[in-house]
C-alpha cells in the first residue's frame, strides 16, 4: 500500500520521518512483482508510474541519489538492513554451491540471440537445481528469471515465449512490463525460483516481475556485493559494458584472495566478443598463467552445454 504523501520539510521528529517514507523500514520479507508494481493496470500501461516501485523511485529522486538528509540516510539503511536480513533468511534454504549468477549488458534486446541463449541456460540450470541470481533489472538479467520461470515447461514452451514478448524488446517499450506480466499470468509458476537484486540507484532500469524473490536495495554497493558473494556455484559473464567489466574483476579479487574460502567458476559465453571487442578474457587468462591472478577457475564457450557442464563439474564440498 502507497503511503500518503506529506510535506516532509513539516515533519519535526525521526518517528514522523520514518512515517512518512513511501516505503517500509523494517521490511521482513523480500519483494516480488506484486509488491513492487501493486497499482499497475494492465489496461492502462501510463499506470506504471503510479506502481510502489515508481513512487519510491520518485522519493528516491526527490530526496537525492545521495541524501544528505540524515533521516533520510537513515531510513535507506534500516531498509537496506532488513533486506539483507531477509536475504540471508531466503539464501538459508540453499546450499551455497547451488547459487549461479548471470552477468550481462541491461540492454540486451528480448529480440537478440544471446537473450534466448541465456533464458535456456537459466532454464537447464534451475531444473538441475540452481538457483539463480542477477542484479534483477532487464536485458540479460530479465532473460536469466524468464528461464527460471520458464523451468518445467517444454522447450517449446520458450520460442513461443520470447514470440509474445517481442512486441516489447527493450526496457524502454511501453508494453516492456504489460506483455511480462501478461506471460505470467498465462505460464504460472508455483515450483521454482529465482532471485534478482536491483537496486534504486538505476531504479529507471525496471525491476524483472520474472525473478520470484527481489531484494531492491538503496545503496548500489551493497547490492553489487552481495551478487557476487552469494553465487559460490559460479558466475555467467554474458556480453556487456562497464557495469559488467566492474563485476569481472571484483569476482576475480575474491576469487584470487579466497575472500569466502573458496573459488568459484567464472564463465565467458560469447567468444569472440571476450576475447575481441572486450578482450578481457585473455588478460585473465594471462594474468592467471603468470600467476599475478591466482585461483581463477576461466572457461571461454559458445556452448550453452558446455556452460551448463561446467556448473555441473563444479561440486566442492562446503
Amino acid at each position: 500500500m502507497i503511503k500518503e504523501t506529506f510535506d516532509r520539510d513539516s515533519l519535526t521528529s525521526l518517528g514522523e520521518y520514518l512515517e512518512y517514507v513511501p516505503y517500509d523500514v523494517s521490511p521482513h520479507t523480500l519483494y516480488n512483482a506484486g509488491i513492487l508494481y501493486d497499482g499497475f493496470d494492465l489496461k492502462d500501461e501510463s499506470s506504471a508510474s503510479e506502481t510502489f516501485d515508481a513512487h519510491v523511485y520518485q522519493h528516491f529522486i526527490k530526496t537525492g541519489k545521495r541524501s544528505f538528509s540524515t533521516m533520510e540516510s537513515l531510513a535507506r539503511c534500516l531498509h537496506d538492513n532488513g533486506i539483507q536480513n531477509s536475504l540471508f533468511s531466503f539464501l538459508s534454504n540453499f546450499k551455497p554451491t547451488t547459487n549461479v549468477g548471470i552477468m550481462g549488458g541491461h540492454g540486451l534486446l528480448r529480440t537478440d540471440p544471446m537473450f534466448r541463449e541465456i533464458v535456456h541456460i537459466s532454464k537447464s540450470l534451475t531444473e538441475k537445481g540452481f538457483l539463480m541470481v542477477s542484479g534483477g533489472g532487464p536485458g540479460a538479467m530479465e532473460a536469466t528469471h524468464l528461464g527460471a520461470w520458464l523451468a518445467g515447461y517444454p522447450e517449446s514452451e520458450v520460442s513461443t515465449v520470447l514470440h509474445r514478448l517481442s512486441i516489447a524488446p527493450s526496457f524502454r517499450d511501453a508494453s516492456w512490463l504489460k506483455s511480462a506480466l501478461e506471460v505470467m499470468c498465462d505460464y504460472p509458476q508455483t515450483r521454482y525460483v529465482s532471485l534478482g537484486i536491483p537496486t534504486w540507484l538505476y531504479g529507471h532500469e525496471p525491476a524483472t516481475p520474472f525473478a520470484t524473490h527481489i531484494a531492491k536495495f538503496f545503496d548500489n554497493s551493497i547490492r553489487e556485493d552481495v551478487i557476487l558473494t552469494i553465487a559460490f556455484g559460479g558466475i555467467i559473464f554474458t556480453p556487456g559494458s562497464a557495469g559488467t567489466m566492474q563485476e569481472i574483476f571484483q569476482d576475480a579479487v575474491q576469487n584470487h584472495y579466497l575472500s569466502y574460502e573458496i573459488a568459484s567458476p567464472m564463465v565467458f559465453l560469447g567468444s569472440r566478443f571476450w576475447t575481441e571487442d572486450m578482450p578481457i578474457y585473455p588478460l585473465l587468462k594471462h594474468l592467471s598463467e603468470t600467476g599475478r591472478y591466482k585461483n581463477l577457475l576461466l572457461t571461454l564457450t559458445d556452448s550453452k552445454d558446455e556452460v551448463v557442464q561446467t556448473l555441473l563439474n563444479f561440486k566442492p564440498s562446503l
